[in-house]
């Protein structure tokens, strides 16, 4: 059954991406979490099903669907496999999307067809040890030469670095202009003097490798650069507001998982010869996940209606994603609650959606920077009718 939100196209959507999840990437999900094995054979699958750069016109190897469609399909993969969903979200909603929106027609040619059939995986190289939440002070610096570029500096925090065949990576031509100078760049994997840090150990989604990217030095082609010099501080906004979108549905799907599994151990698990969902404590908590798990939904889908808008809706990206993330760590918590003793046991899977669910709090735009693009937005333009 079809959600009542979504029309026809879309649910057959929705519907044909979670059979696909449920039946290949769900089974492994579990040993790829604990052996902190790159799910690289999910984006392969996903690629040859068609759900790889669904944005994308046909022309350039993509399935030229809508935002919502790709968005759909980030929430069926974080149902069971959060890591990989981050990864998908990263390689379509930063990555091939850059290119798709900003590249030249030679550039789209050259890159998108690989990326969108799975055979090669993009990257998203933009903060740094300095430059998290601050991405204006990104010191990895572009000095122009003859036929391009060198590039040196250090990205820290990088999904999918050192896995990644293709980094949109952002450097600055000029320190003194500030955000003016901020360029994008597309490099290889085997561009000399580009090396990887070991991956980092992580709390949760531990299936996506997450890397230093070290730039040594780097030989990067006039015609790898992604727009003009000056523009990559838009460039990596506007794919941002996305990217949020996307860590919206992820956080949606968590919660989708949570209140799945909760219900069903509420009508098994008994306490006092009752099952516990019979208990008042109980009922409130599973009333409350589905009231918020409805409401997260219609906040991401309605962004997601409206990702062509652009920054003039930029406010409605950060509150789909504020609220999207902090009730997933909430109904996590509540999963958890409900099970628990065996909640906090690895045996059951609940605690693993507590691990998953806080980084969405955190990458792409931490809760307290959406708090601030929220606000900005009321300071400045004050609109009833637009809240």
């Amino acid at each position: 059954m079809g959600l009542s939100i979504l029309n026809d196209e879309e649910n057959a959507i929705r519907d044909a991406a979670r059979a696909l999840v449920q039946k290949e990437i769900a089974p492994r999900s579990g040993e790829f979490d604990q052996k902190e094995i790159y799910p690289r054979a999910n984006l392969e699958l996903l690629g040859q099903q068609g759900y790889l750069g669904m944005i994308v016109e046909p022309e350039y190897g993509g399935a030229g669907t809508t935002y919502l469609a790709q968005t759909l399909v980030v929430e069926s993969i974080a149902e069971v496999d959060p890591a990989t969903a981050v990864i998908y979200e990263v390689h379509c909603s930063l990555h091939i999307e850059g290119i798709w929106r900003f590249g030249t027609d030679a550039q789209k040619r050259r890159w998108l067809p690989s990326l969108c059939r799975g055979e090669a995986i993009g990257a998203f190289a933009l903060s740094e040890a300095e430059a998290g939440s601050n991405a204006a002070a990104l010191a990895t610096r572009a000095v122009r030469v003859p036929g391009g570029y060198r590039v040196t500096g250090r990205k820290m925090f990088i999904t999918s670095g050192g896995e990644a065949e293709r980094y949109l990576l952002f450097a600055t031509v000029d320190p003194a202009l500030k955000t003016k100078g901020i360029t994008a760049f597309i490099v290889e994997k085997d561009a000399p003097g580009l090396h990887f840090g070991p991956p980092l150990e992580k709390l949760g989604i531990r299936a996506s490798r997450t890397s230093e990217v070290i730039v040594d030095d780097v030989f990067v082609p006039d015609e790898n650069r992604l727009g003009a010099e000056g523009d990559g501080y838009t460039i990596a906004l506007y794919l941002l507001d996305g990217g949020r979108i996307g860590i919206a549905a992820q956080g949606v799907g968590i919660m989708s998982a949570a209140l799945a599994r909760s219900l069903t151990y509420a009508q098994e698990r008994k306490q006092f010869g009752k099952p516990i969902g019979s208990f008042e404590g109980v009922q409130w908590r599973l009333a409350n996940m589905a009231t918020d798990l409805h409401a997260a939904r219609l906040m991401t889908y309605e962004a997601a209606r409206h990702r062509e808008e652009g920054p003039s809706q930029r406010p409605l990206f950060a509150m789909a994603k504020l609220f999207s993330s902090e009730h997933a760590v909430r109904h996590a918590e509540d999963a958890i609650q409900i099970f628990g003793g065996y909640g906090y046991m690895r045996e059951y899977g609940v605690e693993r959606l507590l691990r998953d669910a806080k980084i969405t709090e955190i990458y792409e735009g931490t809760s307290e920077i959406m708090r601030w693009v929220i606000a900005s937005q009321l300071l400045k333009d004050y609109d009833l009718d637009n809240i």
